[in-house]
């Protein structure tokens, strides 16, 4: 599951993100990966970042459902290559991991209660990213995970 914060509209990344969407529900199931959703949430209107930060950080964690590990998305998070994402997620999988949230913040970023939740920090990049193109490039990143996973050649 994908939480993020920020409604899509009609953009390319945003249908990049549909795509590779799809091709993660249609190839995950056969390695054990559930259905991948997006689920949005508009930005928060307050004048102060923190307001915001908290605001949408509330909305993420009660308003996902339940998970049992959570990924958010940080410039200052840890890098990972896609190998070593996909075996992260295959561990986490295999050791009765049964949803995996992704959370991807706001313009200002996620509030602490989110990053308190967090069960990983992970960079997609140190640049900072627009939120479009990050939620394609996660989704990208998914499908690629799982494609690894399953000894398709995509990833070579």
């Amino acid at each position: 599951m994908i939480g993020a914060v920020g409604r899509k509209r009609g953009s390319p990344e945003a249908e990049l993100s549909d795509r590779f969407l799809e091709r993660i529900n249609a190839a995950g199931p056969a390695i054990g990966v559930r259905e991948t959703i997006l689920r949005e949430f508009d930005e928060a209107r307050y004048r102060e970042a923190v307001q915001r930060r908290d605001t949408e950080a509330q909305n993420l964690l009660t308003r996902t459902g339940s998970f049992d590990r959570c990924v958010v998305l940080d410039e200052r998070g840890r890098g990972l290559t896609s190998v070593a994402f996909a075996n992260q997620i295959a561990e986490w999988r295999d050791g009765g991991t049964g949803l995996c949230a992704f959370f991807v913040g706001g313009p200002d970023g996620h509030g602490e209660a989110v990053r308190a939740r967090a069960d990983m920090l992970l960079s997609l990049s140190p640049m900072t990213l627009p939120h479009l193109l990050a939620r394609a490039i996660l989704c990208e990143q998914l499908y690629r995970a799982v494609t690894i996973l399953s000894g398709h050649p995509y990833h070579r």
